[in-house]
């Protein structure tokens, strides 16, 4: 099982397949590398680097003050020094985009491109309070077969078949002789909770970090998160932003749309 070091220690799950350009894919808050099991299939020969970050997924769980933009921006770094690579393009899903605009204003020789999933410089709170609802709460539902029925029923703003919410149920709930459990720290709810607490930092500058690299952006339709009039103002700073919106999905989009396959294309198409 392939890990690296974080330099306070905490081991950290990652993959590393394929030859080419390398292809750093960042996960959602709640989420780990499985969430882009759905888009492998679908990319173009290259190097597809995936990491669980801390307290998700494979990878240790170390608390809720060590949960942040900035500590998985490092672990993120000692990645990539790990794996030797000067650099990456990222493919950031919500929480991992927010992680790649950080390295563009931090780090910007490691950042080759960015791709961002349903998210951007400003989170509605509406998406912030649907996030709040669920996160670290253990679900009371006993199966991923009832899981994948409270799913179509729940997510709204989606729609996909039944055997795509089983394989969502799959994903991101643990089938334990108890029930479900939850695949990530529930300690990632104090550490949402008390981000939320504060107040939301302009995060304008880091997008424009980004400016000069090429850089994708997919937003669901019915995104409570990323919302139409940010996205606008994203592409009036970038006017070179290979941009689609996904019908038929909130946040976030799973990735295997038409839409989402040609801005990811069409981003790796800048690369070569």
């Amino acid at each position: 099982m392939p890990k690296v070091t974080a330099a306070d220690g905490a081991q950290l799950y990652y993959t590393d397949e394929g030859h080419g350009i390398p292809l750093l894919c960042l996960a959602g808050l709640t989420r780990d590398s499985r969430d882009f099991d759905y888009l492998a299939p679908h990319l173009p020969p290259l190097r597809m680097i995936r990491l669980d970050s801390r307290g998700r997924g494979q990878s240790d769980w170390t608390g809720a003050e060590t949960y942040t933009i900035v500590q998985e921006g490092a672990d993120v770094l000692a990645l990539l020094d790990h794996l030797g690579l000067e650099s990456a393009a990222i493919l950031g899903t919500s929480r991992g985009g927010l992680i790649g605009m950080y390295l563009s204003a931090v780090a910007p020789e490691r950042v080759r491109g960015l791709v961002l999933n349903d998210v951007g410089p400003v989170i509605e709170r509406a998406g912030l309070d649907r996030i709040r609802d669920y996160i670290g709460r253990t679900p009371e539902l006993h199966s991923h077969a009832a899981m994948a029925v409270a799913l179509e029923h729940s997510m709204t703003g989606f729609d996909a078949p039944p055997a795509r919410w089983m394989q969502e149920a799959r994903r991101h709930y643990v089938q334990t002789e108890q029930g479900l459990d939850l695949p990530y720290d529930p300690a990632l709810r104090t550490a949402f909770l008390e981000a939320m607490a504060q107040p939301q930092a302009d995060a304008w500058p880091l997008f424009d970090a980004c400016l000069g690299k090429p850089l994708g952006l997919i937003r669901g339709a019915n995104s409570d998160l990323l919302s139409a009039a940010t996205a606008e103002e994203m592409q009036a700073r970038a006017p070179d932003l290979i941009f689609e919106e996904v019908p038929d999905r909130a946040h976030v989009p799973f990735l295997d749309e038409p839409e989402s396959l040609s801005v990811i294309h069409r981003f790796l198409g800048l690369l070569i």
